[in-house]
């Protein structure tokens, strides 16, 4: 029993991770209608602006703390994603509207592209180190309970910590400001939304500044656990299962969607990789969403397509 709860948690702890990604997905398409297929880019972009400030901070204040480099590479890093959102939305979204979805998508592939080659010329593309802190030991917990007790990684549990904090943040601004009302009646109907005056290009700005919060927070977290490498933006590969399980126009079916992949991600690894040759892990959730998109291509909380029309 203590070996499955363990399997069980881990598998939850990664799945918040998921969701993290997953909700930059989710938050674009709701408010613009673009499947943001650059936020594997964006979360790579923010995590090595992090990772080399933090490195640069020191050296040019004479501050030696990791903290303060720590607390001030995240400002700055933020301070960049708002200023890429801006710019996306400046130069390439708002020249788009009405355009066709393929059109879009491919918009954002250029995006992908052009974020990865920019991040490579500022920032280098060597392995860098993020330090936020984060103990790295594990710990025993229920030991009373389970002998041995239950073995759970410390990063890992802050981690998702930081994360599930993240998504009621946003919950809560989605549901009691006035900004996130704005936002989610643009998501119900843009025509409708821009009839009672809500500018469309100041909702499209803020919604990728808050998908690029989101990428900057999921790239300190995975820049933690792996070190920030051009393999990160394949943590959006990831998250493409989620949205497709969840909906790609629901937030909680990020959240939840996250949850299951994850679980069943871990579980399936654990009890039915042995009998396979193992490997489960790296094709569950790609094969879960080819399911749900033949028996329901709307997800779990999505809505069907022919019910926005």
């Amino acid at each position: 029993m203590a070996f499955f709860l363990e399997t069980l948690i881990g598998g939850l702890m990664a799945g918040m991770l998921y969701s993290l990604v997953a909700l930059g997905f989710v938050l674009i398409y709701k408010a613009s209608g673009v499947f943001n297929f650059a936020q594997g880019a964006m979360v790579l972009f923010a995590a090595l602006a992090m990772a080399r400030f933090a490195e640069w901070i020191p050296k040019w204040t004479g501050i030696a703390s990791p903290v303060f480099a720590a607390v001030a590479a995240f400002v700055i890093a933020g301070a960049i994603m708002f200023a890429v959102a801006w710019l996306i939305e400046k130069l390439v979204l708002r020249h788009l509207v009405n355009q066709e979805g393929a059109t879009l998508l491919m918009a954002t592939l250029g995006i992908t592209y052009f974020l990865e080659g920019l991040g490579q010329t500022i920032f280098g593309s060597d392995i860098y180190k993020i330090d936020v802190g984060m103990p790295k030991d594990p710990v025993f917990l229920l030991e009373s309970m389970f002998q041995g007790g239950i073995l759970v990684n410390k990063e890992d549990v802050i981690a998702a910590g930081i994360a599930a904090a993240l998504v009621v943040l946003l919950s809560v601004f989605f549901q009691k400001t006035s900004t996130g009302r704005a936002l989610r009646a643009v998501a119900d109907d843009h025509q409708a939304a821009q009839s009672i005056g809500i500018p469309l290009n100041r909702i499209w700005v803020i919604v990728w500044c808050v998908a690029g919060v989101v990428a900057l927070v999921a790239g300190m977290i995975w820049g933690s656990k792996l070190g920030v490498q051009f393999s990160l933006t394949t943590v959006a590969l990831r998250a493409l299962p989620v949205v497709i399980l969840g909906g790609l126009t629901s937030v909680p079916g990020a959240i939840i969607g996250g949850l299951i992949i994850g679980v069943g991600e871990k579980l399936s690894e654990v009890y039915l990789g042995p009998y396979v040759g193992g490997g489960i892990e790296i094709w569950f959730a790609y094969v879960l969403a080819l399911v749900f998109l033949l028996f329901r291509p709307q997800g779990l909380f999505g809505e069907k397509i022919i019910d926005r029309v």
